[in-house]
């Protein structure tokens, strides 16, 4: 778990580098492709039919790389974010109803969930993004695979504490929700990467999807760990409860905050 936890603030770091990036992209590159765009279009009204597929080459790749610097963006947004108390197992169906209603319609989704566990002190909005990204991660990785299935589970798990730095304080880690499937897995080599951003193994993939993911759960106190293995990968998520609940964190949640 300590090896974990370090690679955890290993990953943060790498999210703040990627902030700076972020910020340093949106004004240095954004202004320029705008220009190079607007010049692509007046050119395409004055070239012959033969041409015009380059500049709306231009144009189309323009537009990617403005999409990838607005992806980045994100990672810049240092404001604060309104957390509430909440029933995580809302979090989780609404997930798996939109799941199912579009990318994970044609794969199982079950749930293993812990009812009487207590609420997460977090953003409702964020910890939606969060799911919504390694579900679809997962059902993306079980496509051709032979019955596929994507369970979610959530647990009480005492004893897990980290340290704040600079502080004498620990802060308790209990709450433990899991997106497993049962897919080929991710290589060895890359798992203890994968929060980082610009790596990934999909084709055509960014590679910070799952770093905006870290950087969402470090930002509610938490941490994010991968257990990876043929035919099940697990995808881990820590966090701390709300801090109102009783000292043995054991209040019933069954209906929601």
């Amino acid at each position: 778990m300590a090896d974990k936890i370090d690679r955890q603030l290993v990953h943060r770091a790498a999210a703040r580098s990627v902030t700076g990036l972020a910020s340093m992209l949106a004004h240095e590159i954004k202004n320029p492709l705008s220009g190079i765009r607007g010049a692509a279009q007046l050119l395409e009204t004055s070239v012959p039919d033969d041409d015009r597929a380059l500049t709306r080459l231009i144009c189309d790749e323009t537009d990617r790389i403005v999409s990838l610097v607005d992806r980045m963006e994100v990672f810049s947004d240092e404001r604060p974010v309104d957390r509430v108390p909440l029933n995580i197992h809302s979090v989780l169906d609404h997930v798996k109803a939109v799941a199912k209603a579009g990318f994970a319609r044609e794969i199982k989704i079950s749930e293993m969930y812990d009812p009487s566990l207590p609420p997460v002190y977090a953003n409702r909005d964020q910890l939606v993004q969060v799911f919504l990204n390694l579900i679809k991660n997962a059902a993306e990785a079980l496509h051709g695979q032979p019955d596929p299935e994507i369970m979610l589970t959530t647990a009480y798990r005492p004893g897990i504490r980290l340290s704040v730095a600079g502080t004498r304080e620990k802060i308790s880690l209990p709450l433990e929700f899991c997106v497993i499937d049962n897919g080929p897995g991710v290589p060895a080599d890359l798992v203890p990467h994968l929060f980082d951003p610009f790596i990934t193994t999909k084709t055509n993939g960014s590679g910070l999807g799952l770093a905006l993911v870290a950087k969402i759960i470090g930002a509610h106190g938490g941490i994010i760990e991968c257990d990876s293995q043929a035919r099940k990968t697990t995808f881990r998520v820590l966090m701390p409860m709300h801090k109102e609940e009783a000292a043995d964190g054991r209040a019933l949640n069954s209906t929601g905050s």
